[in-house]
């Protein structure tokens, strides 16, 4: 397992918990599995380190949507990003491990809420996320 933090963008930590393979496009898709089911969701994974930042971060590198350090889809993502920093509690630059975003997901984002807390995301609708936020909050353990 590798000592390098993965970056992080805010809404990315709710995006992993619910991830299931799906992506805009097959780089995206393969990106986002090495980091999600390679790392987070690996033996140990809870012990990942993640630092947050403010532009596109290491799910983002394939993405045909990204723009240099932007998106195509900016406003909303901004939008996004402030929503997810806010309810986790997140600073730019902070460091915690997935284990420590998974407790703080808990903890701050009750089942129920992500229709207005990711009001815009073209993914909330398929109801993934919510499901896996609803099993985190299930398992106590």
């Amino acid at each position: 397992m590798s000592n390098t933090p993965v970056r992080y963008r805010p809404h990315h930590f709710l995006c992993s918990l619910g991830f299931q393979g799906k992506g805009y496009s097959e780089g995206f898709t393969a990106n986002m599995t090495a980091i999600v089911m390679g790392r987070l969701r690996a033996t140990g994974g809870d012990a990942t380190l993640i630092e947050v930042t403010g532009a596109t971060d290491d799910i983002c590198a394939p993405c045909p949507k990204r723009r240099g350090r932007l998106c195509t889809n900016q406003d909303k993502i901004k939008t996004l990003d402030r929503a997810h920093a806010t309810a986790l509690k997140l600073e730019p630059h902070e460091r915690l491990t997935w284990g420590e975003a998974k407790e703080r997901i808990r903890s701050n984002v009750a089942p129920g809420t992500l229709k207005t807390l990711c009001a815009g995301c073209e993914w909330e609708p398929y109801g993934m996320c919510e499901e896996a936020l609803a099993a985190l909050h299930a398992d106590q353990t």
